[in-house]
């Protein structure tokens, strides 16, 4: 095989080479374009939403956000326990409830005997 026809084909692969670059240039471009569009309508669509409403006085035995982490850890434990056994009473009266509609027998442990 004569030297110029391996310069040929060494100018055909990167001929293309270079088409493959273009086309790929092209379509990230498409898809960068079709993202900033849905941006842009998403932007619009939440410009419309206006202010948001800020709550009324806070009440002050509701601690802020995040003011867990400076609390005691006797207090949390506290409140962790009082909303575990809140949590429990509440799905009891639903059992309860939910049994007395279906006229099924009440478990014992169910019944609130106070």
């Amino acid at each position: 095989m004569p030297w110029w026809s391996w310069i040929l084909i060494w100018v055909a692969l990167v001929a293309l080479l270079l088409l493959f670059y273009v086309l790929l240039g092209i379509r990230l471009f498409r898809q960068f374009m079709a993202t900033v569009k849905d941006l842009g309508a998403a932007g619009e669509k939440l410009g419309h939403l206006g202010p948001m409403a800020m709550p009324d006085a806070a009440d002050p035995a509701t601690p802020p956000p995040g003011a867990a982490v400076f609390a005691s850890p006797t207090l949390m434990r506290h409140d962790y326990e009082a909303s575990k056994s809140s949590r429990r009473e509440m799905r009891r009266l639903r059992r309860v409830q939910r049994k007395k509609d279906r006229g099924q027998p009440q478990a014992l442990g169910d019944l609130d005997f106070t």
